[in-house]
Parts: C-alpha cells; sequence; structure tokens
C-alpha cells in the first residue's frame, strides 16, 4: 500500500522543492498538505492532482493532530521555531499504532551561540560535524541557540514506534521547485541591501562563514530520508542521532559580499565594487536580525547523510547562481 503523509509549509521555499522531488519521484504516494490559504492550495492541487490538502494554519491544532493521526509519515517544513504545531504533530503520531515517522525541519542558526556577540563578523574555527559532533548539537542551552526549543521537542518523542529525524539546512540558495515561494532569505536579502545602498557592506573583517546548500539537492535529502521510512528505516539514522547537517559549500560574508557587488558592477548595477565596513547598529537597520544572518559563523559538515544514505550534492555553487540572484533583485527593486 501506498504510504501516507502528511506535510506542511509546503507552499514555501524548502517544503515546496522537497514536495516537487517526493511527488515526481512517487506520484502514487498519498500526501495531504495543510495549506492556509486557498488559491495557495488551488496552484498546489492544479500542479499536483494527487496531493490533496486541508485548510489550516500552523495554530489549526486540532486539525494538524488529527492529520499527523492517519499518516505514516509526517514532513514538517513549516515555521521551525513554531512550538504549538510541533507539539500538535507529535500528539498526533503518538496517537498510532504501528511505527510511524517525523521529518522535522530545522536550521543551521542552531550552531549558533546568541550570547558570543563578539564573534559576530569574525571567522570562528568551530565546525560541527553531524556523526561527530551530534550529541553536542543535540544538547545545546535553548537560552542559548536557536531552534533548540523545538528540536527538543522533537527529540524527546522519539520512541519505540515514533522514529524522528532533523534536517537542518544553512544558508540555502537557487531557485525553489515549489508552486508558492521560490525565493531564498539570506543572499537575496543581502544582495537587495547592497544594490540599494549601491554598494557591497560586511560586518568586522568579513571572515565569519556559513555553510551552503543549493534547494534542489536539500530537497533530494528529503527524499531520501523519506524513502527510508517507506522502507522502515533501515539505512538512516533516527532518533537522537537522526540529525542531518545538509551542506554542500561554504561562504565567508565579505568576500560574498564583493563576489555580489563585482558582478553586480559587472551587469551595470553599481558603479563601485568596493566593500564598507559597518558597524552592527547599522546592519540591524537594514534586518532586525542583519548580523546574525550576514555575520555570523554557522559551519557544518553533512556526514550522516553521505554516509547514510549515499546523497550526493550536483547541482551549481553558490557563485554560479549569483548573476540569477542579482538581476531577480534588481528587477524587484526596479533598477
Amino acid at each position: 500500500m501506498a504510504p501516507k503523509i502528511f506535510a506542511t509549509g509546503v507552499s514555501g521555499y524548502i517544503g515546496g522543492a522537497a514536495l516537487d522531488a517526493i511527488v515526481s519521484a512517487h506520484p502514487d504516494y498519498e500526501i495531504t498538505a495543510l495549506v492556509r490559504d486557498p488559491k495557495k492550495a488551488t496552484a498546489i492541487t492544479a500542479k499536483y492532482p494527487n496531493v490533496k490538502t486541508v485548510d489550516g494554519n500552523l495554530d489549526s491544532g486540532s486539525i494538524i493532530e488529527e492529520e499527523s493521526s492517519k499518516a505514516d509519515i509526517v514532513l514538517h517544513f513549516a515555521d521551525c521555531d513554531h512550538v504549538p504545531s510541533a507539539k500538535s504533530i507529535v500528539a498526533g503520531l503518538s496517537k498510532r499504532t504501528g511505527t510511524s515517522y517525523l521529518i522535522h525541519t530545522s536550521g543551521s542558526a542552531i550552531l549558533i551561540d546568541l550570547t558570543q556577540t563578539e564573534k559576530l563578523g569574525k571567522v570562528d574555527s568551530k565546525v560541527f560535524d553531524d556523526i561527530k559532533d551530534v550529541a553536542e548539537i543535540t544538547s545545546f542551552s535553548e537560552a542559548e541557540h536557536p531552534h533548540r526549543n523545538v528540536d527538543k521537542i522533537v527529540i524527546e518523542a522519539n520512541s519505540a514506534t515514533l522514529k524522528v529525524a532533523i534536517v537542518c539546512p544553512p544558508t540555502i540558495y537557487g531557485e525553489g521547485a515549489g508552486t508558492g515561494n521560490t525565493r531564498s532569505n539570506q543572499v537575496p536579502n543581502i544582495t537587495s541591501q547592497i544594490l540599494t545602498r549601491k554598494g557591497g557592506f560586511q560586518l568586522a573583517d568579513g571572515t565569519a562563514i556559513w555553510s551552503n546548500v543549493h534547494v534542489r539537492d536539500l530537497a533530494n535529502l528529503y527524499l531520501l530520508l523519506t524513502e527510508d521510512a517507506v522502507a522502515g528505516g533501515k539505512k538512516a539514522s533516527w532518533g537522537p542521532e537522526g540529525y542531518y547537517l545538509a551542506e554542500n559549500g561554504q561562504h565567508a560574508w565579505g568576500k560574498l559580499a564583493a563576489t555580489i557587488a563585482t558582478k553586480a558592477k559587472a551587469l551595470g548595477y553599481l558603479k563601485s565594487d568596493a566593500v564598507d565596513t559597518l558597524s552592527n547598529e547599522e546592519i540591524l537597520k537594514m534586518h532586525p536580525w542583519g548580523p546574525v544572518l550576514w555575520g555570523s559563523n554557522s559551519r557544518s559538515v553533512a556526514s550522516r547523510a553521505r554516509k547514510e544514505l549515499g546523497w550526493t550534492p550536483t547541482s551549481p555553487s553558490l557563485d554560479e547562481t549569483l548573476d540569477f540572484v542579482i538581476k531577480q533583485e534588481a528587477k524587484k527593486l526596479g533598477l
């Protein structure tokens, strides 16, 4: 029998790409998606006629719990900081008899200690490996590390009959494949700010580093995990060790800003490719999380997906996508 899957966030950037990958590979899977906007629901069913939608949002606790209780697998792509929805999913899956699976989406901002503001803009040598360092990652303080509160709910729900895994992507880039949002966050937003202020910028010396991954490669990891769940969870780690840092490269924020400025100048959008050093306060005016988004360190190694699932990223590098991003952001700004 085809597996029954319940998914949240499929109109979003990550969820839309993952849904597309899963439906393309397995049109027989019985997928029900939580969608809050009727227009978005119509777009989903138009592209994927076999996908059913239910009306609701992340605060629709009873709906999420009910749909989770009917699913063999729940794919939670929506807001990784939303505590009530995570609890509703766990409550629903806990009602089931037999084995069920929860694949939850976190984010590699969890690797950042928000109390260490002195490190912003400067490189940190610490690189987290999702096999070697999994015990450390899954025992971070909730007060100091973003996303940890919801990660904890998911991990503690693991049991003999409920198997959990967490996918933790870093900076995601590339055009999405879903019916809703196809634009990422960090790179398009810093590009937009560079175009708006007519020049590149960095925090401190610009050497802070994040890992990155193309959205198509990330979507393929969700596909591989879903397939493993359907097969009975035989390849992948599930439970407290089922933590997947999904990276395939890295970038220093200052160097990225310089590359964007150089390319934007070559495309005729900037007169200078200079990169200015700005203060925390100046970057905060651009975005309330600007210093963290473009000046913190979140360095990771995706050992587990490669070793256990044979995950092999094949998409273009971040640098190879920047011309497209610059043109898209310039168009949005009317340049």
